[in-house]
């Protein structure tokens, strides 16, 4: 498909709000995969360092214990 201006480019053949909207959908549905990807990933590492410093604290305290 060949477009003579920039409108006809936009208009998309009397298609565009189809073909922006499925654009759209699609920049969002991976800006939210980016975004959440990111969140539980920095979660995790929260929650393994937690973890260690516990089982760290532990072992201390059984080490002080003895």
């Amino acid at each position: 498909m060949q477009f003579h201006n920039l409108s006809d480019f936009f208009n998309m053949g009397g298609y565009a709000f189809y073909v922006w909207l499925s654009y759209g959908v699609t920049f969002i549905s991976f800006g939210l995969l980016i975004a959440l990807s990111r969140y539980k990933k920095q979660k995790t590492f929260q929650d393994i360092n937690k973890k260690t410093l516990r089982e760290q604290l532990l072992k201390s305290r059984r080490s002080d214990i003895k």
